[in-house]
């Protein structure tokens, strides 16, 4: 098979901890160096707070897996400092279209809004994602990334995790004020701790194929056939990838034999069929896969976290496997850094089993109606599901009914404890428990984005349309909540350029298409409370100290 990426081999560097007269201690220590797990990792290093990640394997993931990340994905890997990277060498894409047999019965747009500065989604290998999460981490000082280190036992103690590591060199011991594990699907942490995670395996098999072909015969966009001629009565999807890779799913069914259908033997003649005759191409990677839709239980036990999928399991299609994984990394890291240092109760840690349970039942929900709606189980349902296909040509209220796998959008967390109800009224989309929304703005007369102003702290926006709104009383109360035990950094979004001296934890931005203020449905004097992880957690239609404070300590579990 080709080959378009070589893949990396990183050293065994013999850590200080291996030579220790007794197992040396640390803050945190993740387990697996796969997406989510350097992604915790680089948050957290970022957040101050030292971080070592220990994997059993010394490269990164073999072909391409995860391909689909959203614009929640590419805006966390912005403040991580990886978002660019990955929007450079991904795949950008925004429609997606739907066929039955041959034709097309409608197309769809994951980001009709302008003025956000990531897309829809991107497709990108999980191979270079990997590679730039190492890198990232590589600059990192708070960050030690080991290679060649195998978790072999875990032993809950008070207050505190022993790790036995292997390496090439001998065991080792380690202690870890807290561990995330973020050690795949099969995680031997989870069953190490004796824990398991509970659902449905599907009774379906689909075979990807990963071929290399001109990048002319398609466009960048999500193309999903259902029945279609090249294969009969089952389903296909198509994504296009970085280096001229295109994804090929096809539904087997349950009765194909897996090993025989990833031979290239077998691949080959399905490609062309599909592609026709005329069409060069290559294969590159083959894999088939069975759907499965779980999670545990709880995703924390004791001073152990459990992230991505070694916490929930959910499948391809919809992309919220890496999508959901990276939420969950962010979600956990403030708050560890909250808690370590004494700003926020030990309770706030509960909170991000209660948070990311509630995101996972939801992606198991669609995930679960997507592989229903693809591959439906008994007559009746294929003939709803085709009646539906053939409405929704013609009739736009059938579409949102037509299901070839709802992509990924971040849950809000409308049910959160760390939320403050909303006393006022508001008519928009970003409500507590929502992330921030995106929109143009001039910053220090520069172009740029609302949430790269906003950083891994507390952040507080309030809307100004004239300079009178910022009396010189209300400047000082907003300058004090830069001086909280736990900072809050105000961002006034002002309407245009205002003739006005700022104090210090105060900064200006201006909305200069007025997108900020149609999507908060903001007015002057409008404020809302978004937490490190640029969720908001409060808001209100007139600013007041009191109501901030309070709703600060509310999120941060007090």
């Amino acid at each position: 098979m080709l080959n378009t990426y070589n893949f990396p081999e990183f050293d065994y560097i013999r850590s200080a901890d291996q030579d220790a007269d007794r197992p040396v201690k640390h803050p945190v220590v993740i387990i697996g160096a796969g997406p989510v797990g350097m992604a915790a990792a680089v948050d957290l290093a970022q957040h101050d707070v030292p971080v070592v990640v220990l994997d059993d394997n010394n490269t990164v993931s073999v072909g391409s897996r995860a391909v689909c990340y959203a614009k929640r994905f590419l805006d966390i890997s912005d403040r991580l400092g990886v978002g660019q990277r990955l929007v450079d060498k991904g795949v950008t894409w925004n429609v997606g279209r739907v066929f039955l047999d041959e034709e097309q019965i409608y197309s769809f747009n994951m980001l009709p809004e302008d003025h956000h500065r990531r897309p829809g989604f991107i497709n990108l290998q999980q191979y270079y994602l990997e590679e730039y999460y190492v890198d990232r981490i590589n600059q990192l000082e708070k960050a030690d990334l080991r290679w060649k280190n195998k978790v072999v036992n875990v032993a809950q103690n008070d207050g505190y995790v022993t790790l036995s590591v292997e390496t090439p060199e001998g065991a080792y011991q380690i202690e870890a004020e807290y561990v995330i594990a973020c050690d795949g699907a099969n995680s031997r942490v989870r069953a190490m701790c004796g824990l398991e995670s509970k659902g449905q395996i599907f009774q379906d098999r689909f075979l990807i194929a990963d071929v290399v072909m001109d990048p002319k015969k398609f466009p960048p966009e999500r193309w999903f056939w259902f029945n279609p001629p090249f294969h009969e009565g089952q389903s296909t999807l198509l994504h296009r990838q970085a280096d001229n890779v295109w994804r090929i799913d096809f539904d087997l069914g349950w009765d194909a034999d897996p090993e025989e259908e990833k031979k290239p033997e077998k691949i080959i003649p399905r490609v062309k069929a599909f592609l026709g005759d005329d069409v060069e191409f290559e294969l590159e990677w083959a894999s088939v896969y069975t759907f499965t839709c779980r999670r545990m239980d709880k995703f924390r036990h004791g001073n152990i976290f459990f992230a991505g999928d070694a916490a929930h399991q959910v499948s391809p299609f919809g992309a919220r496997g890496a999508n959901s994984g990276i939420e969950d990394a962010e979600n956990l890291a403030w708050k560890l850094k909250m808690v370590m240092q004494g700003d926020a109760a030990p309770a706030l840690l509960d909170s991000y089993s209660d948070e990311r349970v509630f995101a996972a039942d939801e992606n198991i929900l669609n995930s679960t109606r997507s592989t229903d709606f693809i591959t439906p189980k008994n007559q009746i349902s294929r003939v709803f599901r085709d009646a539906v296909l053939k409405l929704a040509k013609n009739y736009s209220f059938a579409r949102p009914l037509v299901n070839s796998g709802r992509l990924s959008v971040p849950p809000f967390l409308t049910e959160s404890p760390l939320n403050t109800p909303d006393q006022d009224k508001f008519n928009c989309k970003v409500v507590p428990g929502a992330p921030c929304t995106d929109g143009s703005i001039l910053r220090a007369g520069k172009e740029d984005f609302l949430l790269s102003c906003l950083g891994n702290v507390f952040n507080g926006l309030l809307y100004a349309e004239s300079a009178s709104d910022l009396t010189p009383e209300l400047l000082t109360e907003l300058s004090s909540l830069a001086e909280q035990p736990v900072p809050i950094k105000t961002i006034v979004v002002a309407a245009h350029e205002l003739a006005v001296e700022l104090p210090s934890g105060v900064e200006l931005v201006v909305d200069q298409y007025g997108v900020v203020k149609e999507r908060l449905d903001a007015a002057a004097g409008t404020f809302y409370l978004t937490r490190p992880d640029q969720l908001v957690t409060a808001r209100m239609r007139q600013f007041n100290r009191e109501s901030v404070v309070a709703a600060q300590h509310k999120a941060l579990g007090k």
